[in-house]
């Protein structure tokens, strides 16, 4: 089989199988298993075996995000971005992003998994394998005109995908920078804010007589499931107990 990405990035991450994957073309010589990695940069091209099935996940990024993210992150010239070519490889704290933004988006959990894509393009260039950076520093947090307008927006928007790049353009900061000023100006992730804002609101629903999957869309969660899931991790209970009690 081959492979090739002549337009953009991609992460692989195999999440179940992969005993039966092997490259052909002169990379090293092992096989897939769960929880390695595979990064194709843009322009690569590879021949693959495989034979047995398995499970894995795909992220693409174009080069103009990547470089994009990567400017802003580490304060550095665009051009000096050299994404390392990586088979079969063993990156944990990369890994655990890919996988948290997997979850999260078969969850429907759109801002959690943009945290976790941007937060995982971090940890591939402070890995002293793949170039040891250090993000550029931050002082404070969010100014408090940039804090109101925030909060502002995501009350606007409850109902609706709260997406991380709209939320870091309020303040004309990157995601990646976005995310660790809002931390430090809240104690909280973006995605925990918005999560506990939209349980909130489904609480003041829930005294009436809306069926549970109309608060569930009003609320910004992607079906009733998600609410029940996001409402009992936040309350300690489902939403129809919770209702009941009132």
């Amino acid at each position: 089989m081959s492979y090739e990405r002549p337009d953009g990035h991609t992460f692989s991450l195999y999440l179940s199988g992969g005993a039966g994957t092997r490259r052909l073309d002169g990379g090293p010589d092992a096989r897939g298993r769960p929880g390695v990695l595979c990064i194709m940069p843009q322009g690569h091209s590879s021949e693959w075996e495989i034979t047995d099935f398995f499970e894995f996940v795909h992220l693409y990024v174009p080069d103009d995000q990547m470089r994009r993210m990567f400017a802003e992150t580490f304060d550095r010239d665009a051009r000096l971005m050299a994404l390392p070519e990586m088979t079969f490889a063993d990156a944990p704290a990369l890994a655990l992003r890919l996988r948290q933004m997997t979850e999260a988006m078969l969850a429907g959990g759109h801002l959690l998994a943009e945290e976790a894509m941007t937060q995982a393009i971090n940890d591939l260039f402070v890995d002293p394998r793949y170039g040891g950076m250090r993000a550029r520093a931050i002082s404070g947090g969010l100014a408090p005109h940039v804090r109101r307008r925030t909060l502002d927006y995501i009350e606007a928007h409850l109902g609706e995908t709260i997406r991380l790049q709209d939320l870091a353009d309020i303040g004309q900061l990157s995601a990646f920078h976005f995310q660790r000023m809002f931390r430090a100006s809240f104690g909280v992730s973006p995605h925990g804010w918005v999560a506990h804002r939209r349980v909130e609101r489904a609480k003041s629903m829930l005294s009436g007589m809306d069926p549970i999957a109309q608060i569930a869309s009003a609320c910004g969660f992607s079906s009733q499931s998600h609410l029940t899931r996001a409402f009992k991790l936040g309350t300690g209970v489902t939403p129809s107990a919770y209702r009941q009690r009132q």
